[in-house]
């Protein structure tokens, strides 16, 4: 069995993409040089080139090292075609996720962004107690990372919102599905974290329209984007805060990473940002997933997480 790598220098993945030589013994492990075209059985990649992929035919499959596939998927015809693109589907990332968005969602319910700006002023104010019967959350994708974010929500009881292309029977959450429910969904939710694939129908979805459907609430409405910079129109947001609708948010993600020095967004205090944070993969767990994904693939059985192309995920 061949497996031939590829991750760009520097990146979070070249230190461990190693640890497959333990997982797979019995594999022939090599990294990508360009100019190699030698066969191989699969191919284990992070933002590869497009000459790595070009006509190679001869892979059963590819397995990208990450949840989101939209920069793998821009490679286009160079993708071969046939071949199975297989995406990481936790990785230990849906808890970390989970947290990072409760911990953001327990702040906005406590006040505590305008109680940092009140302490910022030397102000001592206490405010009315919360109701969370007022702070409904609505989790835009509710795939593995969705579902588990939704998971961890329940037990604060906030009532909760999923908006997904299928139907889902979570509990505690109440199911909206499709385009045809999106406006239904955003009415019905103060609190936005948006989980969804970027994909040409997704990009964009976090505009000034679809800004104006969330509740209000006291306060204002709530952005929290753990996606891809590419779902928010970054104008519309900045105009949505400035005019009141949305009182605050939380990004991880940005159009441009890292985000550059000159942008707006650093300067809204009412804005808060993290480097791309929120998931970070978690090597033990995608080693071992991989690897059981390629001996299932070896012995002729399906695997999960094959990625519908004309979807985008």
């Amino acid at each position: 069995m061949k497996l031939l790598c590829y991750v760009p220098p520097g990146s979070d993945f070249e230190n461990w993409i190693t640890d497959f030589s333990a997982a797979l013994p019995q594999a022939d492990i090599r990294f990508w040089q360009e100019g190699d075209n030698a066969p191989a059985d699969y191919a284990l990649v992070w933002r590869p080139p497009a000459a790595m992929l070009q006509g190679r035919h001869d892979l059963k499959a590819i397995f990208n090292l990450g949840a989101g596939v939209d920069a793998i998927l821009q490679l286009g015809e160079a993708l071969p075609a046939g071949v199975p693109l297989i995406r990481v589907d936790d990785g230990g990332m849906a808890i970390q996720m989970a947290n990072y968005v409760t911990h953001a969602v327990l702040g906005y319910f406590g006040r505590h962004d305008i109680y940092r700006q009140q302490a910022a002023r030397g102000e001592w104010r206490p405010l009315p107690a919360s109701d969370k019967r007022d702070f409904s959350i609505g989790i835009l994708g509710m795939g593995v990372l969705g579902s588990r974010i939704a998971e961890a929500l329940a037990h604060f009881d906030f009532p909760l919102n999923g908006l997904s292309r299928t139907p889902k029977n979570q509990p505690g959450v109440r199911s909206f599905v499709g385009d045809d429910d999106l406006d239904a969904f955003l009415r019905a939710s103060r609190v936005l974290v948006c989980i969804l694939p970027l994909t040409d129908a997704t990009r964009g979805i976090v505009n000034r329209q679809n800004l104006q459907k969330l509740q209000k609430g006291a306060d204002g409405a709530y952005l929290i984007n753990v996606a891809r910079g590419g779902h928010v129109v970054e104008a519309d947001l900045l105009a949505s805060i400035r005019e009141g609708q949305i009182a605050a948010a939380t990004l991880d993600v940005f159009e441009q990473e890292p985000l550059p020095p000159a942008h707006p967004f650093w300067k809204e205090p009412r804005i808060a940002i993290t480097p791309h944070i929120s998931a970070v993969t978690v090597d033990e767990d995608t080693v071992r997933q991989i690897r059981d994904k390629i001996l299932a693939l070896e012995s002729g059985q399906s695997v999960n997480g094959v990625v519908d192309r004309t979807k985008g995920y």
